[in-house]
């Protein structure tokens, strides 16, 4: 190691860390502390407008402004009582992250002075400046009105000193310029689908609930060598690096024992989790080196992806405490696992019913059977969509490898569930017997077996049933979960009211409700047996056998934009409410030129790394070869100074073949990047930064890692994968 880069771990190993301050209380005492939740609410709110501001939350029932005034009136005691000072109105703009501007609790008191005031106008709605926000076009950047308006299904919860109020951000317009928005609404879209659906079962069904158990996987690293990579201080992972020696291959990290720094960080980031109430349960080592897991129990979809944010947000914050940072981009090192984000997806009813586990008679199997055929259609019809939603210039280095799923959707259902499937498609009505007052008589036997995980979790499936729920394996871990979350509950929404009304259909022909439930789920059946595959996702095969079956095979991240815009995903998401075409539009705009920004500045940094680093660092160990090979001229008798000198100079011929080439081809992107930066359109400036770009970069890293194993050590300053991917 260098002398440079033992100094910058050194210091980073002297950091003192303040011990983890633990309650001396049970979970159960402190959870949920810091967050105005329905305990709160109940303390501090009249009666009346407890029970209004609970109606409004689970029914979606609108708040009259004396109601709001006297929630924001009992929500700032509660606030002041825990020492805040401020408020802010937080809300998920296309950015991918949070914002938020903090305003104080005063206003002038008329005499000099200043009380502390927060009234419910506040609490409903704000005008943030909303002209450096992306919003696609759907506002220039002198029209900077946007409004955020409050969502009282997402408690309000403190960060610090300040009162976060979890918000919706619309363009002065009423156009959604965030994920929440939609989301809600994809949301609401699905509940009352699957409601009507629920009703041919089980008439007593008044809402269902979406649920999202994520897993957040993530990389730590020491905060000192994070400093001396540019690249990863840029860009959040790494442009170049050899793989070390040892990484994964020995699978000894995964599932091991903490290393006890890292332990001291999960232990705080778990406590300050909980006290915002978001139930995390569960903590391990990953499959890669320096790699980690965090997962929560399930929630509520929106309240969920709430959290889900919130988390990354305190995992930047207390890392720097504990001497690491944190990295959440996708692909942080070439050659081992990349970061993940599973979103383990279900529906539920008010009644307690989980609509995607098997039951116990066998109408509670129709019902569970029907809507498992819904999703799978869904999932079938929009499956370039959802790839869509899960894509972006950082999960694109991920998917495809390293037991990560490959960039085409399809579903894993398990040799069980398979087998049913199989059987209600080639069965006749006639071999399903209605009984009357029993109920429904199946011919598909014995579902209630599937009650026990019975699946097995394939790694290369993106979509995978894993026994009471789907597994949207294919998020990254960056990424807002809404992305994924919006898309999918849309599509199923729309899918269960086309199923309805073909039921419906049937019925009013003189079909008996449960046979005429069983034909359209057979016919739906057939129609995307396309998208079931539980084979290896990552064969050649697949690929050639994805491409018959009519599946979306797509890898270039700014094409797969385009299905937001292909006339089914417009028509789903206008006839569920969720998005506009404008929004779409807007939304795709934004997308592409991300993907453009996030490329753009890859390049800039690595030309800069790659001129000003490793060049002169290769370029200075060369010189001392040369000095070297005249140095031997002297010592050595004629003959095997020759043959001496020859091995230098094939070192030497080395670096002068990678230092040319690497000096060529940054000449030639920075030209690309010229002739890309001159194409107005969004779309085809991100397609020129895919194409022309992106393998000149792979290029150039090719020759930079060839040169890292060639170069003496002590020369080389930045740091190497066998000192990153091991804390010490």
């Amino acid at each position: 190691m260098s002398k440079l880069r033992f100094k910058v771990v050194e210091s980073a190993f002297e950091k003192k860390v303040e011990e983890t301050s633990v309650p001396d209380k049970r979970v159960s005492e402190y959870y949920g502390s810091h967050v105005f939740n329905r305990a709160k609410m109940f303390k501090y709110l009249p009666e009346k407008i407890y029970e209004k501001l609970v109606d409004c939350i689970d029914n979606n029932t609108p708040l009259d402004r004396e109601t709001a005034n006297a929630v924001a009136a009992g929500m700032k005691k509660w606030a002041l009582e825990m020492g805040v000072t401020h408020y802010t109105h937080w809300f998920h703009p296309l950015t991918e992250g949070t914002a938020e501007k903090h305003d104080a609790f005063i206003e002038h008191d008329g005499k000099g002075g200043v009380i502390e005031e927060f009234e419910g106008k506040l609490l409903i709605q704000q005008e943030p400046d909303a002209s450096s926000f992306p919003s696609g076009g759907i506002r220039n950047t002198f029209e900077a009105r946007g409004y955020s308006a409050w969502d009282p299904s997402s408690p309000a919860f403190i960060i610090g000193d300040t009162l976060c109020i979890p918000t919706i951000f619309i363009a002065y317009t009423g156009e959604s310029l965030d994920y929440k928005a939609p989301l809600l609404k994809a949301l609401e879209s699905v509940n009352k689908a699957a409601v009507d659906v629920c009703h041919y079962f089980d008439p007593s069904v008044k809402k269902v609930y979406a649920y999202l158990g994520w897993e957040q996987e993530y990389f730590l690293v020491d905060e000192g060598l994070y400093a001396a990579r540019p690249d990863l201080l840029m860009t959040g992972r790494t442009l170049m690096g050899h793989e070390s020696s040892k990484n994964q291959q020995l699978e000894d990290h995964y599932f091991g024992a903490i290393p006890p720094r890292v332990l001291e960080f999960m232990k705080e980031l778990e406590i300050e989790s909980l006290k915002l109430g978001i139930p995390v349960k569960t903590r391990h080592n990953e499959v890669a080196p320096n790699q980690f897991e965090l997962a929560p129990i399930f929630e509520e979809c929106n309240l969920a992806n709430d959290h889900n944010l919130l988390v990354m947000a305190l995992m930047r914050n207390i890392a720097r405490k504990h001497g690491f940072r944190v990295l959440l981009h996708e692909k942080p090192f070439k050659g081992v696992n990349g970061s993940g984000k599973h979103n383990n997806w279900s529906l539920g009813t008010d009644t307690g019913t989980l609509l995607m586990a098997p039951g116990k008679t066998p109408t509670e199997n129709l019902r569970f059977v029907t809507f498992i055929v819904n999703v799978l259609k869904a999932v079938h019809t929009h499956n370039a969509l959802l790839k869509a939603s899960i894509s972006s210039a950082t999960n694109a280095h991920r998917l495809g490898a390293n037991e990560a799923p490959p960039a085409i959707i399809s579903c894993f259902l398990g040799s069980q569930l398979s087998a049913v499937l199989d059987h209600l498609e080639k069965s006749e009505t006639e071999d399903f017997i209605l009984a009357g007052k029993q109920g429904l008589k199946l011919d598909i036997a014995r579902i209630p077996e599937l009650l026990i995980d019975n699946t097995d979790r394939n790694r290369t499936s993106p979509f995978a049933f894993t026994g009471n729920r789907f597994e949207f394996r294919a998020v990254g871990s960056s990424a807002n979960c809404a992305s994924a979350m919006l898309a999918l509950n849309a599509a199923v929404a729309d899918q269960l009211k086309q199923f309805k009304a073909a039921v419906d259909a049937k019925i009013a022909s003189g079909i008996d409700k449960f046979a005429a439930i069983v034909e359209e789920l057979r016919d739906v059946a057939k129609s995307c047996k396309a998208i079931h595959f539980d084979g290896n996702g990552y064969s050649e095969e697949w690929k050639e056998e994805a491409a018959r079956r009519g599946l979306d095979c797509e890898t270039s991240v700014p094409l797969i934009f385009d299905a937001y815009l292909s006339e089914s995903s417009v028509n789903m998401f206008e006839s569920t409410g969720v998005m506009t075409r404008l929004e779409l539009k807007a939304r795709n705009e934004v997308k592409w030129e991300m993907y453009t920004k996030k490329i753009q500045i890859e390049a800039r940094v690595l030309g800069d790394l790659a001129m000003n680093h490793i060049i002169p660092m290769a370029l200075k160990y060369q010189s001392s070869l040369i000095d070297n090979v005249y140095k031997m001229k002297d010592l050595f008798p004629a003959d095997k100074a020759a043959y001496l000198s020859s091995k230098n100079m094939e070192i030497i011929e080395e670096i002068a073949n990678h230092t040319i080439f690497i000096k060529e081809k940054v000449d030639e992107m920075v030209e690309k990047r010229k002739v890309a930066n001159k194409i107005l359109s969004e779309r085809e400036k991100a397609i020129a930064y895919h194409d022309s770009i992106v393998p000149l970069m792979e290029a150039i890293r090719y020759h930079i890692d060839k040169l890292e194993l060639t170069v003496d050590d002590q020369i080389w300053t930045l740091p190497k994968y066998r000192e990153l991917l091991f804390i010490r």
